[in-house]
């Protein structure tokens, strides 16, 4: 008999950091939101020194401003939010619930947040235009709106560019091979390919932004980068976007 395979469910989960944050309301809107689990037992009524550089690493654009900066050196609570397991099909929804829950932890007190489940933070203000753009009830500007919330890139190393955070939208992530800043904008065309039109998809297939733009060649991998219990692995894999006719690397 074949030994049963585990799989383990990506799951959004929040740092929110606050000076003099309220842990029994933060419990209330846990309660509140369906799917979402908060322990106060697990949250840190104290300065943490790191705060500082794991939100300067968790930045790829420039949204943050001086006062999330102020909000992160004051910071004296720390607390964690998890989502539920995050199922493909529900994938969206789980991220919407989750972006909404981040504006409203901001009403609540808290004053800077970050996914530890893709590395990813914001300023204040952009958090709070991202929710909003997510709630108008426009699909597209939904799904544009949560990927710019949950997924981070551009991220380089080893001769790629990739992103991180597709998997809490339920999709792979998608790298480019020798790719540079300058294949962002193709990385995220190919992103709103898979979360808008839901493609069927082989290796070897190819794909173009738009009709004359550069041509790729497409080929799905397992993500090893990551070990499948870490926050960041993504379970659905990852499409390597090679430039058409080059050689696989």
């Amino acid at each position: 008999m074949m030994p049963s395979v585990q799989v383990v469910f990506p799951r959004h989960v929040l740092c929110v950091l606050g000076e003099g944050l309220d842990l029994d309301l933060l419990a209330r809107i846990a309660r509140e939101t369906p799917g979402v689990d908060f322990d106060p037992a697990d949250a840190a009524s104290a300065a943490d020194p790191r705060m500082a550089r794991a939100f300067r690493a968790s930045l790829t654009n420039a949204t943050f401003e001086d006062a999330d900066w102020d909000a992160v050196e004051r910071h004296d609570t720390v607390a964690y939010l998890l989502s539920e397991p995050v199922r493909r099909a529900a994938a969206a929804d789980v991220a919407a619930r989750m972006l909404a829950l981040v504006a409203r932890l901001f009403e609540a007190g808290a004053t800077a947040v970050k996914n530890e489940s893709s590395g990813l933070t914001h300023g204040r203000a952009r958090w709070l235009e991202l929710a909003s753009t997510a709630a108008e009830g426009n699909p597209d500007r939904r799904i544009v709106a949560l990927y710019r919330a949950w997924v981070k890139r551009p991220i380089q190393h080893d001769h790629l560019v990739y992103s991180c955070g597709l998997h809490l939208l339920g999709v792979p992530d998608v790298e480019v091979a020798g790719g540079t800043v300058d294949d962002v904008p193709a990385m995220d065309a190919f992103a709103g390919y898979l979360l808008l039109e839901r493609p069927a998809l082989y290796s070897g297939d190819t794909f173009r932004a738009e009709p004359g733009a550069k041509r790729w060649t497409v080929e799905h991998r397992a993500d090893d980068r990551y070990p499948g219990d870490d926050f960041f692995h993504n379970p659905f894999g990852i499409w390597r976007l090679s430039p058409w006719g080059a050689a696989s690397r």
